[in-house]
């Protein structure tokens, strides 16, 4: 066998399918085999590889077990003379085999090679040749040196920039996208340190072949194109972590004491300085829409107190009294602010019907907080109503104008299609699927997730249900929905807990019924219908829920002469009073029971819990616990206002 490759996959099924009609075109004249090792994915890359390319062998790992540990384990089982490791978002030229395997059988003393890529563009890629990352040239790429003189000498030895591309190199490091090996080296130096879980193992098995007394060389005469980015989807803060700390196990393994400290010295300022820049960057990209709106509001407020002034009380001179500017207008600006978050009109996606509810809601407020003001402070009602007029005009025109441009996260409302996915076991949530096919509702994609990991997977299923979090990245889903017929509510809610991060919307299909319960929408077909999850942990209710705790610890605090007469043991009602004011509690949370722990959002511990509206106490657990179950998965404010007044006695616990 004269060539292994060595392609290990990752939920890049379209890339993957690409490469390997590539590869096998160009392995026309060459006694070789295919492996792929895939990682787990969810993406029907299993399914392509058997329906398209039954001569591939695969290896399905039921884990993402790294990229080198995967390769490893190809590796061990391949028998070419010389294997490479070749990237799933990859393209190989006609004769691209044949010229490399020809110049490694040509110079015995080539351990390793690379070859010239491209990006999807056509644009040559400068990691195609790269030079050992030393504390020197890591501080020369780290601070810009190297992008400012590309073709220095001394600056560009990451990616030899002084070297023509077009020629044939001795080089230092080749790309893992395309890494070919002599299998006698590989033997000699060993396999990929599977220390390195992704990032910087091409580097240090680079070094090992130079170590061992091999050369490494960057070939031109063939090319490939590498989709670059698009087999990992790495996200910015998580890539500067994950590639950099690399570079220090590299740098701690191979080189000396003095030179690894140096070397992790730099790195650590490299991984915080990068990190800075993209926290940075997300949070101003978040603060965007918010500080828009604070802008041009208060600009807004500014032209209408000085046209109103103008043209009504100050008409023959004279201007509002500064505080005005300074500090009546800015506590406006504030709560319509704050009345447009609680509203919901910051979340994703942005909808102008959210922000004009938090207008609405804090005119209201800021017409009561006026009316308790000084007379001195009381400036005119016109300016609170035509300020509300002058935001709901501009909030609205902001996220119109964001819609036009096709900036992410911006709707009008009914376009955002839907994407499903049915946890449940064969029939029952086919079944399921085709109810919700039938709604109004009109899905763009559902996808079928068994729900028992040994099960082998149906046809018509795209993965098992400790896949979810892979899916509902991959697949874009908008919304989960549990089969009741397979699942226990408790595995349920575990699960809306576990994936929680993903901020999708959950439903639940009961047994054998026409309904699916959910919380976004009513579509009905005969007796089907949906309504609502409302998780106790999605970010309105936690807002609500706070807003909540605020609002009656307020009204406690300033009541708390007359009510403690009402209330068990006051002066502690009085210090329950101040830990919700600070976050430390809640008014309202889960009963306590002793019992093996059980799965439920995280919220604040609570003074009150559910249990206590009842006359008699509740002291069964499987009860307590279903009252905690309810209180989570059903959560609406009302509960806790409900909770509060109905347990009002309690409130000093």
């Amino acid at each position: 066998m004269k060539l292994s490759i060595v392609i290990v996959n990752y939920n890049v099924e379209h890339f993957l399918e690409q490469c390997l009609f590539s590869v096998r075109k160009a392995l026309q004249k060459i006694e070789a085999e295919v492996f792929v090792v895939d990682n787990n994915s969810v993406d029907g890359s299993l399914r392509m590889l058997e329906e398209k390319f039954p001569e591939v062998k695969v290896i399905a790992n039921r884990d993402n077990v790294g990229f080198s540990k995967a390769n490893n384990q190809a590796i061990r089982q391949s028998e070419g003379e010389y294997v490479l490791l070749l990237n799933p978002d990859t393209v190989v030229e006609d004769d691209t085999f044949e010229k490399v395997v020809g110049f490694m059988d040509a110079h015995p003393d080539a351990g390793g090679l690379g070859v010239k890529m491209v990006d999807g563009t056509g644009k040559f890629l400068p990691e195609s040749k790269r030079g050992l990352p030393t504390p020197l040239t890591a501080f020369y790429k780290i601070f810009g040196l190297a992008s400012l003189f590309p073709r220095s000498k001394r600056f560009s030895r990451y990616h030899l920039g002084f070297l023509d591309k077009d020629e044939t190199h001795e080089v230092d490091v080749l790309a893992g996208a395309f890494m070919l090996m002599r299998r006698s080296v590989l033997d000699k130096v060993g396999l990929l340190d599977e220390a390195f879980f992704m990032y910087g193992e091409d580097i240090d098995l680079s070094y090992r072949i130079t170590q061992a007394g091999f050369k490494n060389f960057y070939f031109p005469e063939t090319r490939i194109i590498h989709y670059k980015g698009e087999s990992t989807k790495k996200s910015s803060v998580n890539y500067v972590f994950v590639f950099y700390n690399a570079m220090i196990i590299f740098a701690q393994k191979h080189f000396s004491q003095k030179r690894a400290s140096t070397f992790t010295f730099l790195i650590n300022i490299a991984i915080y300085f990068r990190a800075f820049l993209a926290l940075t960057a997300r949070f101003f990209k978040r603060a965007m829409l918010p500080v828009l709106d604070a802008v041009t509001g208060f600009a807004g407020l500014l032209l209408i107190k000085q046209f109103w002034g103008d043209f009504t009380i100050y008409r023959e001179g004279g201007d509002y009294p500064l505080v005005l500017v300074t500090f009546v207008l800015p506590v406006y600006t504030l709560i319509w602010l704050v009345s447009i978050y609680f509203s919901g009109g910051y979340d994703k996606p942005y909808r102008i019907p959210k922000a004009l509810q938090g207008i609405g809601v804090g005119s209201l407020m800021i017409l009561v907080f006026y009316a308790l003001l000084p007379e001195n402070l009381r400036f005119s009602r016109a300016l609170i109503l035509l300020g509300t007029a002058w935001l709901a005009i501009v909030t609205s025109l902001i996220r119109f104008s964001a819609y036009l441009l096709k900036m992410d996260g911006f709707t009008l409302g009914g376009d955002v299609k839907r994407r499903f996915l049915v946890i449940g076991n064969g029939t029952e949530a086919q079944r399921v699927a085709e109810l919700l096919r039938s709604t109004a509702i009109k899905p763009e994609f559902v996808g079928l997730v068994e729900t028992k990991a040994d099960e082998k997977l149906p046809a018509s299923f795209i993965g098992h249900i400790h896949q979810v979090p892979e899916m509902i990245a991959i697949y874009r889903i908008n919304e989960v929905i549990f089969c009741s017929k397979n699942l226990p509510h408790q595995t349920i809610i575990d699960k809306m807990v576990a994936w929680h991060a993903a901020g999708v919307d959950y439903k639940i299909a009961p047994e054998d019924s026409l309904s699916i319960i959910g919380s976004n929408s009513i579509n009905t077909r005969g007796d089907l219908y949906t309504i609502g999850i409302n998780a106790i942990d999605s970010n309105p209710n936690r807002r609500s829920k706070r807003f909540f705790d605020i609002l009656a610890a307020a009204g406690s605090l300033a009541m708390w002469p007359l009510l403690l007469w009402f209330v068990k043991r006051p002066f502690n009602y009085l210090k329950n009073i101040l830990l919700v004011i600070f976050g430390r509690k809640s008014w309202v949370g889960y009963c306590k029971v002793d019992q093996q722990t059980q799965k439920l959002p995280a919220i604040r511990s609570g003074v009150l819990c559910p249990a206590l509206v009842f006359k008699r106490p509740v002291t069964e657990d499987q009860m307590i616990n279903q009252l905690n179950l309810l209180y989570a998965r059903d959560y609406t404010v009302w509960k806790d206002v409900e909770i509060f007044f109905k347990a009002f006695k309690w409130l000093g616990n």
